[in-house]
């Protein structure tokens, strides 16, 4: 991907459709529209995935809470979501094999009563999927418990193990914007839409902003797709002020533990809680992820941040199904994310549900994809670009359910020791390129041949290379610190610390790139930084004050 490039075709050419927002829906909705030939505009005033979608819990699932309504309240709509999403995950997982993969998971129970009532629901869950490549549920004794996951309680009566996906949800995203990219789409990072021309009450283009040259354009398309997930009314009343809300935004957060924590490959589903949610215990890479909360949330023009309360109410959640108890020192990050969700009749934002929607507005013309939830982006795309064919009068079938993405054709892990050969490269560093860049690792590594100094790592206990850094920016339109440390690496998400501490070297390389000033790289450090000390200070932890800026 070509950011300047991009933005030329996004002044000059005129579009079939334009696509605002690209996180999970909005970039799964460009790569769809791309492979059925439109001519596809993907623009978001932020980064890809810079928002709800790369601050998920990782998993992909049909959501054991919503098979339990569904039965409980003999709800056929939330059985749907269910078989939605099942039917979803191996897909996922199929078109990006190095981004997605099966996690079991554990649920400890602490009778014989409770683990038939789980083995049970979770049979059906293994029923509802069908004849998939997931392997199947069982239900397991304390010493068996014990032995895939050997920091669990001594307190449990037995443990039901079951299978769901995991994924790297920011990189799945720039995946599909990449991907979009390379089908033909027009795809533009830091680019807010500030307003609409019209023609008879029609949207006729979009005034699009650059946010780091501050140039303002005009984007003409026949068609515009709304897909900015909890910050959708405000593209709506946009095009159209007389519409009604229908985002209810609710808050999730998510707090990071050192891997040590569980000690096992497999996940904690903890399905009972003080107030009714779920929460996981997942690892991920060399941290331990715990969430999530659900609250309302109304402010939509800060991110959302950590809290005491919230750290204290995972950790509570968490200590009485581990043997060893995390407290607050054990706390290496956070993160939290707004969930979109559909404004209805019911209660409270637990209950709401997060199926989704596309909304036609016949006076401006603007359609907006509403709702839904990451297991289900494909589906959701496909039904948002099925309506724009409908709209230019030029349908054409969705080829995605079998497209493989960026990375993901003809991908085997184990190259990883064909590239070590290749490249002299360790044998740990091989393994992350696979694993994050999948069949397009060895362009990485190609760098470390052309330029020695990029086979450094950034520490010693990452497998982060300087290569990868040069390669973001020239691929993978990475033009901040924070799109480098949070998203196309998750270092932000798993150690506040160590990305406050690294960022002056990404930046002195990005500099080298994208020909920054002494200035503006000091600033970026800086400001990057800050950031780091605001969320920690934000959450109760303790920022360390030593972070150099070169």
């Amino acid at each position: 991907m070509n950011r300047e490039k991009n933005w030329e075709r996004l002044r000059q050419e005129t579009f079939d459709l334009c696509i605002i927002g690209a996180g999970a829906s909005g970039a799964g909705a460009a790569l769809d529209a791309a492979l059925r030939g439109y001519r596809v505009a993907l623009v978001d005033r932020g980064d890809i995935a810079g928002e709800t979608s790369s601050r998920s819990t990782k998993l992909i699932h049909g959501g054991v809470r919503y098979l339990e309504q569904a039965i409980k309240k003999l709800d056929l709509a939330q059985l749907r979501q269910v078989r939605h999403g099942l039917a979803e995950r191996r897909t996922v997982i199929r078109n990006a094999p190095h981004l997605a993969h099966p996690l079991p998971l554990l649920t400890p129970v602490f009778s014989w009563f409770e683990g038939l009532y789980m083995t049970v629901g979770l049979t059906l869950y293994d029923f509802i999927a069908g004849h998939d490549a997931f392997p199947k549920g069982s239900w397991l004794n304390r010493a068996q418990a014990l032995s895939k996951s050997p920091m669990l309680t001594r307190s449990m009566h037995s443990a039901v193990l079951y299978y769901d996906g995991q994924f790297n949800d920011a990189r799945y995203a720039l995946a599909l914007a990449h991907s979009a990219d390379e089908a033909g789409a027009a795809v533009v990072n830091y680019a807010a839409v500030t307003g609409f021309t019209r023609e008879n009450d029609r949207l006729k283009s979009a005034l699009i902003h650059d946010q780091l040259t501050g140039e303002t354009i005009e984007v003409r398309a026949t068609v515009f797709l709304n897909c900015t997930g909890p910050y959708s009314d405000a593209i709506r009343l946009l095009a159209n002020p007389d519409l009604e809300p229908r985002i209810r935004p609710s808050k999730g957060v998510h707090i990071v533990l050192p891997r040590e924590t569980l000690n096992s490959e497999y996940a904690i589903l903890i399905p009972k809680t003080a107030d009714g949610r779920v929460v996981f215990a997942i690892p991920f890479g060399d941290k331990v992820f715990v969430g999530t909360t659900d609250n309302d949330y109304s402010d939509l023009t800060h991110e959302p941040l950590l809290e005491p309360d919230e750290v204290d109410y995972l950790l509570d959640t968490v200590r009485p199904y581990l043997a060893k108890t995390p407290d607050r020192a054990d706390v290496q990050a956070g993160f939290g994310g707004i969930r979109p969700l559909i404004v209805s009749s019911r209660a409270d934002t637990k209950t709401l549900l997060r199926d989704h929607e596309v909304e036609h507005d016949a006076q401006s013309g603007l359609l907006s994809l509403l709702g839904g939830k990451w297991t289900t982006y494909r589906i959701m795309a496909q039904d948002a670009v099925d309506q724009v064919g409908a709209l230019l009068n030029k349908f054409t079938k969705s080829s995605t359910e079998t497209h493989y993405l960026i990375g993901g054709e003809n991908y085997r892990f184990e190259d990883w020791q064909r590239m070590q050969k290749q490249y002299d490269l360790p044998a740990e560093v091989c393994q992350h390129l696979m694993r994050t860049y999948g069949n397009r690792a060895s362009y990485v590594a190609e760098l470390t041949r052309q330029n020695p100094d990029l086979a450094a790592r950034l520490t010693d206990n990452q497998p982060f290379l300087n290569a990868e850094v040069v390669y973001q920016v020239r691929e993978e339109v990475a033009v901040t610190l924070r799109d480098v440390l949070a998203r196309r690496w998750r270092l932000e998400l798993s150690d506040w610390q160590l990305a406050a501490q690294l960022a002056p070297q990404v930046a002195s390389l990005m500099s080298a790139e994208l020909g920054w000033s002494d200035a503006q790289r000091t600033e970026q450090i800086r400001t990057y930084q800050d950031l780091i000390s605001t969320f920690m200070s934000r959450a109760g932890l303790e920022p360390e004050q030593t972070w150099a800026l070169t």
